[in-house]
């Protein structure tokens, strides 16, 4: 499966702690972070990440287009919802594709554990099937 990591600046160190908690699992998939996110996955987590840019500089439109292509399995997005983004449009259109295309999303950490641990136990498999589906 491919999954999308994204944070706003003040909940980096929880995503960064969630992928630390969670390596075991995320190694198995192929991950896609924007910017800093992705370095510090990386650096702090030891994960392999494939890096977009910056959210506010195109990051969200890259994971956007990803999802556009039915090319993105799960995003989380861990979301600061108490601070205004200079890039919110982006955020929203990105919420927004998840819900088009039936992508899982969490914006926090507590949807995220669930999706996780729903990914673990087959739960989403119905993307595999999907993705079939579509290379025929």
């Amino acid at each position: 499966m491919k999954i999308a990591l994204i944070a706003h600046d003040s909940k980096k160190d929880s995503l960064v702690e969630f992928a630390i908690a969670y390596k075991e699992i995320l190694s198995q998939h192929e991950l896609y972070a924007t910017g800093t996110t992705g370095r510090r996955i990386i650096e702090e987590a030891g994960l392999s990440v494939t890096c977009f840019r910056s959210g506010p500089l195109g990051g969200d439109q890259q994971m956007g287009a990803m999802i556009a292509t039915n090319d993105m399995d799960m995003v989380f997005f861990f979301r600061d919802p108490l601070t205004a983004q200079p890039h919110e449009p982006d955020c929203t259109a990105l919420i927004r594709l998840c819900d088009v295309y039936n992508i899982p999303l969490a914006t926090n950490m507590g949807t995220a554990e669930i999706l996780l641990k729903g990914l673990q136990e087959g739960f989403v498999d119905w993307r595999l099937i999907q993705e079939r589906k579509s290379s025929n």
